[in-house]
């Protein structure tokens, strides 16, 4: 289903406050000041000082919303930035030129970041310090210009969290098509069994809703939460799975990040949806096919998708290196 492995994004937040030292531990926290309102850019005065090498975080805003646990998929929007002894400086924001939120696959943080996020709820702003033990050690990144003496501030606002058993619900309706794929239920964070007609598959992309969902239409650009199972018509076997791997899945749709049958596909289709989709081979893989998964270049794929929620709709360039920053 990936044109890309896994999802590329990251995300901050703002706030009017002085941290003290109380927060969290570490001088790195008392004067580190974040002005600003939830959602908004934020303005975040970093001292001169050299940071005290001590991981702090503290919540600024304490969420109502679900509780992030340890492998959710999160998004958040965020400004992460650089700090050593001699000068700080920006890495990336989602506020940078009105971008969307970020997507925090919290299975692939530094470790910093996972233990600042999870237990956070939705709803919340936060504001950490990572030094380099938690961040990304003593070799630093010199991919994104972070040496190894490199402190990382993050501020974050949590949106959403979405945990492994997150799936599309309500009244499924069933297909009047005998020559499409059979759908059945699964207990939450399983995929759904398939059951494909031994018939021809369909040369045109077919999009059908499983589970009508009740939210606002995906738009080109935005960041979505997804669950999704792939299988081959020719023998209907599982060749990937969010299900398999453990988390859900994450990507800007639109942006030619996924396959154009997708692409295609969940634009238009509402949040809370279950779609099957049938992609032929031309909006897929297309004829070199995906020889590690198993599939052949003339093979047809069936997807189940559950589109769990879908954040912003402006443009995703500005995005990608931000999800580098965070990846461990």
């Amino acid at each position: 289903m990936r044109r890309a492995a896994a999802s590329r994004l990251a995300a901050v937040l703002c706030t009017p406050l002085l941290l003290l030292p109380a927060a969290c531990g570490g001088a790195d926290t008392s004067n580190v000041k974040v002005e600003g309102a939830f959602g908004k850019r934020p303005n975040v005065t970093i001292p001169k000082a050299k940071p005290d090498g001590k991981f702090a975080t503290r919540t600024l805003i304490k969420g109502k919303g679900a509780q992030v646990r340890k492998g959710d998929l999160v998004i958040a929007d965020y400004a992460g930035y650089a700090w050593n002894d001699s000068a700080n400086r920006l890495i990336a924001s989602s506020f940078a030129g009105g971008d969307i939120p970020a997507a925090f696959p919290s299975w692939q943080l530094v470790p910093g970041l996972e233990k600042a996020m999870v237990g956070a709820k939705v709803g919340s702003r936060l504001v950490t310090v990572i030094p380099p033990k938690d961040g990304y050690g003593a070799k630093g990144a010199p991919q994104l210009q972070i040496s190894g003496q490199d402190s990382l501030v993050y501020v974050l606002d949590v949106v959403a969290t979405f945990p492994k058993e997150s799936g599309a619900k309500g009244q499924a309706q069933p297909l009047s098509d005998s020559r499409l794929p059979q759908v059945g239920a699964a207990q939450p964070g399983q995929a759904p069994p398939v059951t494909v007609p031994k018939v021809a598959p369909p040369k045109d992309l077919q999009v059908r809703a499983l589970i009508p969902g009740t939210g606002a239409p995906v738009k080109s650009g935005q960041v979505l939460a997804l669950q999704y199972a792939g299988y081959l018509w020719r023998d209907g076997k599982s060749f990937d799975s969010s299900y398999a791997a453990g988390h859900p899945f994450s990507t800007v749709i639109g942006a030619k990040q996924v396959m154009q049958g997708w692409d295609q596909g969940l634009i238009g289709q509402k949040v809370g949806s279950r779609m099957l989709l049938i992609v032929p081979p031309r909006l897929g893989y297309g004829a070199k096919g995906l020889k590690q998964s198993g599939i052949k270049g003339d093979d047809t794929l069936v997807y189940v998708v559950d589109i769990l929620g879908a954040y912003g709709s402006r443009r995703a360039a500005v995005c990608r290196p931000a999800a580098a920053a965070v990846r461990k």
